[in-house]
């Protein structure tokens, strides 16, 4: 992460994601989600609220006009995008590399980032 928790516009907030979310209002430019394998709880069951439409709703009333939902994946999932859509936002899904040699090519698995805006 470089020195990016040094930004004075980022809080880090350690607890229960879900409840956070749920809680927040219009608060955050950014929430950044790299909870389990992907859109569904392979960690643990309960995690499946987040990816839920009730759980991305949440996402999207936490965030600030403009604000973006990030979320990482081991692998591509269309129907989690069209959850994202079907819920409002505007989705952008990336394909990055696990890794990024030193010549700043990446390496690796790929994996899956959706961008969801509102």
């Amino acid at each position: 992460t470089g020195k990016s928790l040094d930004d004075p516009r980022v809080t880090l907030i350690v607890g229960d994601v879900a409840a956070e979310i749920a809680a927040a209002s219009r608060s955050c430019d950014a929430i950044l989600l790299d909870v389990d394998n992907g859109p569904d709880g392979l960690v643990r069951a309960e995690n499946n609220r987040i990816y839920s439409k009730s759980g991305l709703h949440n996402a999207r009333r936490a965030l600030a006009p403009g604000g973006v939902l990030a979320i990482w994946s081991a692998a591509p999932d269309p129907k989690f995008t069209r959850r994202l859509e079907d819920v409002g936002f505007e989705v952008e899904q990336v394909e990055v590399r696990a890794r990024i040699d030193k010549n700043g090519k990446g390496k690796g698995p790929r994996h899956v980032i959706w961008f969801a805006r509102v």
